[in-house]
């Protein structure tokens, strides 16, 4: 045989199978391939694939498009509904060098009037895998653009008590959908059901692809979606649906806590309440910002930027956030502090209410995050009658560990700065604060007890504890440390002064003549705290006419108050009942009394003794007086070291 005719020969038997396929194609059609395509499938994958329609082929090299019409897939046998596909057509583009590789890649799949229901079952399975054991992630069809045509989408996660069902509709029946033809120019989708145990509906709209794999074409999208009480409108494009690579989208946030929001981010956010937030939510690459936000938090305004870096160990929030208002209250939930619980507990004296904060920190979802937030506030409100503005604060939380430093706020005038640091990486929570009060104004502190505003005395302190607690009430009831406050110098109200030393004489002529002003020699608060009770080591009130000296205890865990002060004049007081003022009951009802024995003991002696003669009834009721200056260089001195020794210590 010559050359020339082998390669006839050749040529031939090469082109023969295709001629006969393609005569075989003519005159049968290609439904011959459903019994072959339903049994492949059914043996790969455990799964019955039927195909009662049509079956026909677009050739096309390497991308052949098969069309199919009735078609449906089976669930696996334990998953709630039977089929995972029931559609009227499908056409799926194939790729055929990725098929001979035994990997499924469809470069394009249309559903026409399709049903679709996925499920992921215990044990990790998950029904869009196609091994038998639904189990090997390397199973999963890839689709690279996915057009839906009317359907409904359906998705079931038992253990995380989610179960979502999506109506999609095209733009001719967008009215179906309760939408107006014409503002969207693909698809709408409605969907409802449970998402993590909470209500959820959702309405949205895309274009006519969804492009799932693309990691190159924006694709336009708006959705209004509420999950429990929180609700999230979006408005812009997203770059591949299934992994979100990029973004731009303006978004608006609200809800009634942002705690709720750790179930959707899966990263720690603090407790709030309501609030509502509007911004330019943008990612790239691993980086997620929310540009130029503003908003509310409670009563108070909130504006700035925050940002959101992926990929590390745990996720990193970096962000600046400034309130031009901020109501004190909104603080409480983040602290702990139950709503109202301060107005509650003394309105209703006796019912166990609280004052200090005593909701639980949930610490077990501080690694999930870690952060570097500052926070400024220029004016605050509500502050339970304290004059404070001027909040700064700078938040850290690495590895479980949350620190403000500084927490600084301006009081009366001066400054309050503390340092506080909650370690998480223990149970309980382990604490430490210091807290330093600077040139605080003592009239602006207690406005109605000064009288001249010319000359005020100025108080200055500080405090180191430490404890350990999963709440702040708990922490404080534990705590142990130290604590010195003093005022120097000023001026302060006489008739006060005369209210406290019981001289009714002075009083009645005050009210008279009008109140003046004394010279403050000094004041002392200074406090030793161990297991949580604060013993008083001085604690003193010296002006020029009395001088107030207190002992006694406060205890943070019970929050009970057992203080007694005894006045001792400088000055003799013609009519005085020169009775101890006791502070007892709780921080929610604080009880003051007189020691009505001793009062009782005095009236009866001036009742004695005015049957003899009545101006020997006045003499039980003189306070002679003189009392002595205190020291207060020493006072001041060992008050200001006290804390420092604590720290030591």
């Amino acid at each position: 045989m010559s050359k020339r005719n082998a390669w006839m020969w050749l040529g031939a038997m090469l082109v023969a199978p295709v001629v006969l396929a393609v005569v075989f194609v003519v005159l049968f059609g290609w439904n011959w391939l459903r019994g072959p395509v339903e049994r492949v499938v059914t043996e790969r994958t455990g799964r019955v694939l039927s195909i009662k329609g049509d079956l026909r082929v677009q050739l096309g090299w390497p991308r052949p498009v098969v069309h199919a019409n009735r078609v449906t897939f089976a669930n696996p046998p334990w998953a709630q509904q039977p089929l995972m596909l029931n559609a009227d057509a499908v056409a799926v583009t194939l790729d055929v060098a990725q098929l001979l590789r035994q990997k499924v890649n469809l470069p394009r799949v249309k559903l026409v009037g399709a049903t679709v229901f996925l499920e992921q079952g215990s044990e990790g399975r998950k029904s869009w895998l196609l091994d038998k054991a639904q189990q090997d992630e390397g199973s999963a069809v890839q689709v690279g653009r996915l057009e839906l045509d009317r359907g409904t989408l359906g998705f079931d996660d038992v253990a995380l008590k989610t179960h979502i069902l999506a109506k999609v509709f095209t733009q001719g029946d967008v009215a179906q959908a309760g939408v107006k033809a014409g503002t969207t120019p693909g698809v709408v989708v409605n969907a409802e059901g449970q998402y993590l145990g909470q209500a959820f509906k959702a309405t949205g709209s895309g274009g006519p692809v969804l492009s799932l794999l693309d990691q190159d074409t924006p694709y336009p999208l708006r959705a209004d979606a509420s999950f429990g009480t929180t609700r999230v409108v979006a408005n812009g494009t997203v770059t591949s649906l299934l992994k979100l690579t990029a973004a731009d989208v303006q978004l608006s946030l609200r809800g009634s806590n942002l705690a709720h929001l750790y179930p959707l981010l899966g990263i720690a956010t603090p407790a709030s309440p309501a609030y509502a937030t509007e911004g330019r939510l943008v990612r790239e690459g691993n980086v997620w910002r929310y540009d130029k936000f503003t908003g509310r938090i409670g009563a108070s305004d909130v504006a700035g930027s925050m940002q959101l870096v992926l990929g590390n160990e745990a996720p990193m929030v970096t962000g600046e956030v400034v309130s031009n208002l901020l109501d004190m209250k909104d603080l409480g939930p983040s602290i702990g502090l139950r709503p109202g619980s301060v107005a509650r507990a003394v309105a209703q004296p006796g019912s166990g209410k609280r004052v200090l904060p005593d909701l639980p920190f949930n610490a077990s979802r501080w690694r999930s995050v870690d952060a570097d937030v500052k926070w400024r506030a220029k004016r605050i409100v509500r502050a339970n009658a304290l004059p404070l503005e001027n909040l700064m604060t700078h938040l850290r939380l690495k590895d479980a560990v949350l620190t403000l430093d500084p927490l600084d706020f301006g009081v009366a005038g001066g400054h309050l700065t503390s340092t506080i640091q909650l370690d998480g990486r223990q149970s309980p929570i382990q604490a430490q604060a210091r807290v330093r009060a600077k040139s605080i104004s003592f009239a602006q502190l207690f406005p109605s007890a000064v009288v001249d505003k010319t000359s005020l005395g100025r108080i200055n302190g500080e405090f180191n504890l430490s404890g350990q607690g999963s709440s702040v009430g708990q922490m404080l009831g534990s705590a142990n440390g130290k604590l010195g406050l003093v005022v120097t110098g000023g001026e302060i109200s006489k008739l006060m002064m005369e209210k406290a030393g019981l001289h009714l004489w002075e009083i009645f002529e005050l009210n008279l003549t009008g109140d003046r002003a004394i010279k403050l020699r000094c004041a002392v608060a200074d406090f030793d705290v161990k297991s949580g009770l604060m013993t008083t080591e001085a604690l003193v009130f010296d002006t020029e006419i009395t001088t107030i000296a207190g002992t006694g205890t406060i205890d943070l865990k019970r929050e009970q108050l057992n203080l007694t002060l005894r006045q001792d004049t400088k000055n003799t007081s013609p009519l005085a009942l020169r009775s101890p003022i006791y502070v007892r009951g709780s921080f929610a009802k604080p009880d003051v009394q007189v020691d009505k024995g001793r009062m009782a003991a005095r009236a009866a002696g001036a009742v004695v003794l005015g049957l003899v003669n009545p101006l020997l009834a006045l003499i039980p009721l003189i306070d002679a007086g003189p009392g002595q200056d205190s020291d207060c260089r020493t006072l001041v001195r060992e008050a200001k070291a006290a804390p420092t020794q604590g720290a030591k210590k």
